[in-house]
């Protein structure tokens, strides 16, 4: 266990209209008749498929200064969901890193949880830390911490993104999308906007633990110069 090693991760979700059929007792009803009975919000945790994860893993130097090590965003374009789930979950299990999200305690974490009971997955790297602790430190879910978990005081990834003059999402893409994406086939588009997601989490990130004097000025500018330079080769 090393607060040296950062993953910021994010899913990317659709709804399961299987799974809802099967709780509902709708097995028989037509795909598209189940689809209408979920609604248009968004599913609950437990109907929701995974059909990306976004990481990016960073390391603390002995200056201080935090330094991408890798980024990826695999999808169902690359795998099935139980090897996303798997290569996830065995990478906590390696690095047993400190872990930040954007409403990881609300959603992300808990739709880890289903899916991999779901798919029989063996995840002890879920409990590698006190990930699912929402009173710990080991799970760091910054629309919990920024609001101090006070509901009219929640922002979005995005208002905070550009409040925070960060790059935000791609133009005219959020979580709205992804089902209608994922269904005319543009997973690569997909992938893309999941690891946005994850680039804007860790620099907000960073920017809190400026805040909380954890990095010193010199030390801040220079982790989101590394960031820079780690992404630049990709871009």
């Amino acid at each position: 266990m090393s607060d040296d090693i950062v993953l910021v991760f994010d899913l990317e979700t659709v709804p399961d209209v299987e799974a809802f059929a099967a709780a509902e007792g709708l097995e028989n009803h037509p795909v598209w008749s189940v689809r209408r009975q979920m609604g248009e919000k968004v599913a609950r945790q437990v109907f929701q498929r995974i059909v990306c994860i976004g990481s990016l893993r960073a390391g603390r130097d002995q200056a201080g200064v935090w330094r991408p090590q890798a980024i990826d965003s695999p999808s169902l374009g690359q795998m099935p969901e139980p090897q996303l789930i798997q290569q996830f979950v065995d990478q906590l299990a390696q690095h047993r890193p400190l872990l930040v999200s954007f409403n990881g305690h609300t959603f992300d974490l808990p739709v880890l949880r289903y899916r991999a009971m779901m798919h029989r997955i063996s995840a002890p790297g879920l409990a590698a830390r006190a990930y699912f602790d929402r009173s710990g430190s080991d799970m760091v879910d910054l629309c919990d911490l920024l609001s101090a978990q006070e509901r009219h005081a929640r922002v979005s990834l995005q208002e905070l993104a550009r409040v925070l003059d960060l790059p935000g999402k791609p133009p005219g893409i959020d979580g709205a999308h992804v089902e209608t994406m994922m269904q005319e086939g543009r997973v690569a588009e997909v992938a893309s906007y999941c690891r946005s997601d994850v680039v804007n989490t860790y620099r907000a990130w960073l920017r809190y633990e400026l805040f909380c004097g954890r990095l010193e000025r010199k030390s801040f500018e220079t982790s989101e110069k590394a960031l820079a330079d780690f992404l630049a080769p990709q871009s």
